[in-house]
C-alpha cells in the first residue's frame, strides 16, 4: 500500500475540486464520491485533509462506515 504524507493529506482536502481524504487508524481513504462529504466537509463537523482517528469515537457510527470507500495508501507517522 502506497505510503502518504501528512502534507499529501492536507492537500487533499476536498477543496478547489482536489480529492477529499480522510485517515483513521492510519489508513487514508478517498471519500470524494460521498454525498456525506460535500467540498470537503461532513456534515459541517469534519472536514477532510485530516486524520479524523479520534474524532470517529464520537460519530454516530464507526470504522465500518469506511469499509464503502477506497483505501488509498498509509499514512506515514
Amino acid at each position: 500500500m502506497e505510503k502518504i504524507t501528512y502534507e499529501q493529506l492536507r492537500e487533499n482536502d476536498g477543496s478547489g475540486g482536489k480529492p477529499a481524504w480522510v485517515a483513521v487508524d492510519g489508513i487514508v481513504y478517498d471519500v470524494t464520491e460521498s454525498k456525506r462529504w460535500v467540498v470537503g466537509g461532513h456534515m459541517g463537523l469534519h472536514d477532510a485533509g485530516k486524520d479524523l482517528t479520534r474524532m470517529l469515537s464520537f460519530a454516530p457510527h464507526g470504522k465500518e462506515m469506511l469499509d464503502r470507500f477506497s483505501a488509498i495508501g498509509e499514512l506515514e507517522e
